[in-house]
């Protein structure tokens, strides 16, 4: 059972729009526009001129074609004369943009702040542009030029650990069977398929040993939260007694060399910053069992391996384990952590701006019990989301837990 201080940061409301290939009918602005009314709406507001501040994520001037796209969001979702901060941070730009929400809530800058992000990675731009942009993403001066695209890097990483710990091409492959076949009950996401873990194998390779399965998509799409003080959320909030509450429990960020090269050789096949993000914001949650503490998770899954390296970076299986635990399904629906129920990026897809804030979005509407049918996590009390930039450069953990 949780229960919450009167300082506590609680999610007032949630929104997002569904990520496609190719939002043929919006632009970036428009699709923050329509998850911001959802999350507003969410909350029970009119309109929001109650809300404090704005903070807006999203990665690319290049595949949105906007510069200085943040004040032309803030004033689109209706918060034009108040305070905007515009967050950047790669894979991890939404997550982070809720941190800095957190943050500023916590220091008393504001009491409630609308938190919106959104991308179009799919089609707006050819996939030789897209992939180029990306790659930027990466170390250009000493990395980019070696690699190329990050399927190597994440490739070199896990092959380490297949060769450290015997993890096999078969086990991830389960990971992105399992991804693409829950994102087929959740009517947000881009593309669910039901797949076997022989088409995985048999798909075009990308950088050995993976195969364009085991690949996230990139899509079009947008995401927003609304976070408040608890006093904001009782006095404007009209849903706020209607609901269990759910409140932003813990955040924790923390980086790593950006060059492989650069990194340990203990460390190679593992996201070191991960697991210093996943200890910190444990510890400010006092979460010290997680595989029998946290209900779900929101990983971020750019390769399938990079799950199977995050379920031992979150702690939710040991070290040299995540391979085994994922042929055993242990983080697939009815296991003891279900991981990526919405699909995750293999499945729901990836706007990049948008999807730390679509994850909370998802982990939000579970602990409240508002997802049903299939996809619902029951009886869900503490969830969490795990996004990083580069191959693992800057790792952001949140957690958000459920009043009883």
């Amino acid at each position: 059972m949780t229960s919450f201080s009167g300082d506590t940061v609680l999610v007032a409301g949630v929104g997002m729009t569904p990520f496609v290939g190719f939002r043929h009918d919006a632009s970036v602005r428009d699709m923050v526009a329509e998850a911001s009314r959802t999350a507003v709406a969410d909350a029970g507001l009119r309109s929001t001129s109650q809300i404090d501040m704005g903070v807006a994520a999203y990665e690319s001037d290049h595949f949105n074609r906007q510069m200085s796209l943040g004040q032309v969001l803030h004033d689109t979702v209706g918060l034009a004369g108040k305070p905007l901060v515009r967050v950047e941070g790669g894979g991890a730009t939404g997550a982070l943009a809720i941190r800095t929400a957190l943050m500023a809530l916590r220091s008393g800058e504001a009491r409630s702040v609308l938190v919106f992000g959104g991308e179009t990675n799919g089609k707006s731009v050819d996939r030789a542009t897209a992939t180029e942009i990306l790659a930027m993403s990466a170390d250009l001066e000493w990395e980019t030029p070696v690699f190329g695209t990050f399927a190597a890097p994440y490739a070199l990483m896990i092959t380490e650990h297949m060769r450290r710990y015997g993890t096999t091409a078969e086990q991830f492959a389960q990971i992105a069977v399992k991804n693409r076949r829950l994102a087929l009950d959740n009517p947000l996401a881009h593309r669910g398929m039901s797949i076997t873990v022989d088409d995985v194998r048999s798909s075009a390779p990308l950088s050995d040993p993976y195969r364009l399965f085991d690949a996230s998509l990139l899509s079009d799409g947008a995401a927003a939260v609304l976070l408040a003080t608890s006093e904001w959320s009782e006095q404007h909030s009209p849903t706020f007694a209607a609901r269990p509450p759910v409140a932003v429990l813990a955040s924790a960020a923390a980086t790593d060399h950006p060059r492989l090269s650069d990194r340990t050789d203990e460390m190679f096949p593992h996201f070191a910053a991960k697991r210093n993000a996943a200890a910190e914001a444990y510890r400010a949650a006092g979460i010290d069992d997680p595989p029998n503490q946290v209900d779900l998770a929101e990983v971020y899954d750019s390769f399938s391996g990079a799950e199977l390296q995050a379920y031992e970076d979150l702690v939710l299986c040991p070290v040299g384990r995540g391979g085994q635990a994922a042929a055993e399904g242990r983080f697939d629906r009815g296991g003891q952590v279900v991981v990526n129920p919405s699909g995750g990026l293999l499945g729901r897809g990836s706007a990049v701006g948008a999807t730390g804030i679509a994850q909370a979005v998802e982990v939000v509407s579970q602990l409240r019990g508002e997802v049903t049918g299939p996809r619902a996590v029951s009886g869900a009390r503490i969830g969490i989301t795990d996004t990083h930039a580069g191959v693992g450069s800057l790792c952001v953990v949140n957690v958000f837990a459920r009043a009883a």
